[in-house]
């Protein structure tokens, strides 16, 4: 069948590979209906040397999203760049296609500075000393700036994001030295201008708790962060995900609250 991709991909320990009981699972449907759904190219999927079908969790979960998205917001709709890469050069959350999905919904993108937002870098800078601060949200194409302080790109290649290996945390993710680490030395970033060497970045997370992006420093200098400097910049990345959850109000965006959480929208 056409729709089905008997090559088998490069393994991906941020997008594991996954049975075909295991899509089942996440689908909350039963093993036939899930082999149905396959043989159909529903789920894009491969064969093992065993005969045994395959596919990634991400998209499992982007399946999943678009069969329980509200009528008129099928990820079928949302351009290309907000819908999972399908061989990104750069490491995915597992549910990469519900956290782009909550980017779109944030309504964030592309809009005009905003001097709420633009405050929170440039404290972001005084608190923590750095010279460049930027609050980042992530697309499957690039990683786009809402707010920057001492940076003139709006964008970059999200390929080129050191923001998204932070996004795959809770906490703060800290690059003493770019030149020193593996992941980043050949980063057109660190080779290149603003040539990144000192990198810290939280996560920010949308009402329904999907990561956006991040709230970032970073500067030409190695150097770590000090106690105080990241739990300051835990501080405003807090006020940064408030600023978020106003935004939306006010723009009449809506959520899906996260379980437990009693807040209403």
């Amino acid at each position: 069948m056409a729709a089905l991709n008997d090559r088998i991909p490069p393994d991906s320990p941020d997008d594991p590979t996954v049975t075909t009981r295991d899509a089942a699972e996440l689908l909350g449907i039963s093993v036939s209906t899930a082999q149905k759904w396959i043989e159909g190219g529903a789920l894009t999927s491969w064969k093992t040397p065993g005969g045994h079908r395959r596919m990634r969790r991400s998209a499992v979960l982007a399946l999943l999203e678009e069969r329980m998205a509200p009528p008129g917001e099928s990820p079928l709709t949302l351009p290309e760049e907000l819908r999972p890469a399908r061989h990104p050069d750069y490491p995915v959350p597992a549910d990469e296609a519900r956290r782009l999905r909550s980017v779109a919904r944030s309504g964030l993108l592309d809009t005009a500075q905003d001097p709420v937002f633009d405050r929170i870098t440039w404290l972001a800078c005084q608190m923590t000393g750095a010279p460049t601060a930027a609050i980042a949200l992530l697309t499957s194409r690039r990683q786009w700036f809402k707010s920057r302080q001492g940076l003139a790109p709006e964008e970059t290649p999200r390929g080129w994001a050191i923001c998204s290996h932070a996004i795959l945390g809770e906490d703060i993710l800290v690059v003493e030295d770019a030149c020193s680490d593996e992941r980043f030395q050949r980063n057109p970033l660190v080779t290149g201008d603003p040539h990144i060497r000192f990198y810290a970045g939280h996560p920010l997370h949308a009402p329904d708790g999907q990561v956006l992006g991040t709230l970032c420093v970073f500067g030409d200098v190695p150097r770590g962060l000090s106690e105080l400097e990241a739990n300051g910049l835990r501080a405003l990345a807090a006020i940064a995900e408030d600023e978020i959850r106003l935004h939306m109000i006010e723009h009449g965006r809506r959520w899906h609250q996260p379980p437990g959480d009693t807040q209403g929208s």
